[in-house]
């Protein structure tokens, strides 16, 4: 494993790893992607270091477009999820400033324990960088299915996951807590742990009008 100084010592770079069969049907597979569900609640046990390591190599192997690597992955887990909670009660109190309004007690409670939902948090945040074939927007979607690849892995450790965002995920003082820089985003806060309670079974999507064949 690789650390990135730009980041800092809180930030993992992996290298990707070489694939393997996977020894199950296709529809087996799919049956089991489609079973993933977000769990918003998560308790102990949690993956250990290494397990995280191995789920970050999964997330590495996302469509990657010149292979610039457009993302980064945070690992936030004990005392530290409290340092991450008072960086967004910092977040929260600078954007109800500028909207001219006043944060409660109560709201200030409940933002600073927001991270204390999980035994640990892996954060992506990207990592663009200037290039004529590769877009942002490209960097960003490359982003997107290392999450996705990061919540199958955990899946597959058995372990449960939410992605979380919300409105202040990019708020500046989240950004520095995160060494994220202005031009950067952060695009998921991977909370992972075990689910205390059984996973509901998702109900069929209706695929229909989300899908058009052309002729």
């Amino acid at each position: 494993m690789s650390q990135n100084n730009n980041q800092g010592d809180k930030t993992i770079a992996v290298d990707k790893s070489q694939t393997t069969d996977i020894q199950a049907t296709d529809e087996q597979l799919i049956a089991w992607i489609n079973s993933r569900r977000s769990i918003g609640s998560l308790d102990m046990p949690a993956p250990t270091s290494e397990q995280i390591k191995a789920v970050i190599e999964c997330a590495a192997t996302a469509p990657d477009h010149k292979k610039l690597r457009p993302w980064r992955f945070i690992v936030t887990q004990g005392a530290a999820r409290s340092e991450l909670g008072e960086a967004l009660v910092t977040a929260a109190k600078e954007k109800a400033q500028r909207e001219g309004e006043t944060l409660s007690e109560k709201t200030m409670h409940k933002t600073a324990n927001l991270p204390l939902r999980a035994p640990v948090i892996i954060t992506v945040v990207t990592h663009m960088q200037a290039h004529k074939k590769v877009p942002p927007f490209e960097q960003m979607l490359s982003a997107g299915a290392a999450v996705q690849n990061l919540i199958l892995a955990l899946k597959a450790q058995g372990f449960s996951t939410v992605w979380r965002t919300g409105l202040l995920c990019n708020e500046p003082a989240v950004k520095a807590y995160f060494n994220v820089s202005a031009d950067d985003y952060i695009t998921a806060f991977v909370y992972t742990g075990t689910s205390p309670t059984e996973k509901p079974v998702r109900k069929p999507i209706d695929i229909e009008p989300l899908t058009r064949f052309e002729p």
